[in-house]
């Protein structure tokens, strides 16, 4: 297994070019907005974004034993996935924190890509080798040579079938979500997967480095063509909070488990895996406390960290992501609170910087994209 110790996306040289702004994240240098967030965000909303992920982690689990490890890695029954089909997952620690969340990809019996966030793909690839021992299965970190580029909005279908041969059209049109295959796009062999962090119909493109920058240019051509821009991770985040998706590292942490996190559906008690005995006993109790949608009625935002307070003043939980929505045009977050005040309806405030600013929770999907988009 290799792994990285100065990654650096193969399009750092584009996103040059095209004057983006740059942050670092998990120690790698990624836009993060380009004429600007708001403006990239609402492209996004109405026709398409064009986004490098390759500072995600690819981790390949190939063998005999393949569905058998992951089985046994993560809480979720992956040998019941089908061949070109995808699954959310999580990883946990034996007493059933998360150490990431993932998307499986069953790439065929014996063959599955892992994607992990960026921060987290050491860990996640340790754990792996670590309860990989007695299966026949090798576990291998790409992510050093693997780009992956996202198409993301409502006219990102029409921009990937542009550059796909006639013939094989419909099997863009016909790729479910949570699904991947082989494909040629740009005269480049991907795999193409259609799953998305956005709330949009989008694409996700797996690409050697070397072919990274040909693929990059001929879909940010047809994005713009389609009225859509190149899109950084600033509004990446406004849209997957609008969508209600957690984050790791805000929603989802060594201290949290998945029940409190609304994920207890991921969880699969009838297999064996790590962590099982720990979400067992928590899965017979309800939690203290659960994530929640917060909508505010001003213009301040809540951010991460800020205390969420009930009527009386008292503290009842904490922020975990939030901002001004550019779609809806108010203040939304997610926090953990009490469950005593966890029901839609109910009104809390926020502490931000001294001043208790009004909120009423919610379901956590703030924005739902229509049937036609």
């Amino acid at each position: 297994m290799t792994i990285t110790t100065t990654p650096v996306s193969p399009l750092l040289g584009e996103h040059h070019s095209l004057g983006a702004h740059f942050t670092d994240f998990a120690g790698w240098q990624m836009p993060l907005k380009y004429v600007g967030d708001l403006a990239e965000h609402h492209a996004v909303r109405t026709a398409a974004g064009l986004f490098d992920l390759s500072h995600m982690g690819e981790i390949a689990i190939e063998g005999p034993d393949a569905a058998a490890v992951l089985d046994y890695a993560l809480v979720g029954q992956l040998s019941t996935t089908a061949s070109g089909r995808a699954k959310y997952s999580l990883i946990c620690t034996a007493d059933g924190g998360v150490i990431d969340d993932l998307v499986v990809y069953r790439l065929a019996d014996d063959r599955f890509l892992v994607v992990a966030n960026a921060a987290n793909t050491r860990r996640v690839c340790a754990e792996f080798d670590s309860r990989a021992e007695g299966f026949d299965v090798a576990v291998n970190d790409q992510s050093a040579e693997t780009a992956l580029i996202a198409v993301q909005g409502p006219q990102a279908q029409a921009i990937v079938a542009a550059l796909v041969a006639g013939p094989d059209r419909a099997a863009v049109a016909e790729l479910k979500y949570y699904a991947a295959a082989s494909a040629v796009v740009a005269e480049i062999d991907v795999l193409l997967a259609r799953t998305g962090y956005t709330g949009e119909d989008g694409f996700e493109l797996y690409v050697p480095n070397e072919h990274a920058v040909p693929l990059w240019q001929a879909l940010l051509t047809e994005t713009r063509t389609c009225g859509g821009t190149p899109a950084g991770l600033a509004c990446r985040d406004t849209l997957r909070l609008e969508a209600g998706m957690a984050l790791y590292g805000h929603e989802l942490t060594l201290h949290t488990n998945p029940y409190e996190a609304g994920l207890g559906k991921v969880v699969r008690l009838d297999t064996s895996f790590v962590g099982r005995d720990a979400l067992a006993a928590l899965a017979d109790q309800p939690p203290t406390r659960t994530l929640v949608g917060l909508v505010g009625t001003g213009r301040r935002a809540a951010r991460a960290d800020y205390p969420v307070l009930d009527t009386s003043g008292q503290e009842i939980g904490t922020v975990t992501s939030g901002a001004l929505s550019p779609t809806l045009g108010y203040p939304i977050a997610m926090a953990y609170v009490d469950l005593a005040h966890a029901h839609p309806g109910t009104e809390v405030s926020v502490d931000i910087r001294g001043k208790a600013e009004t909120y009423t929770v919610t379901p956590r999907q703030f924005y739902h994209r229509s049937a036609t988009s």
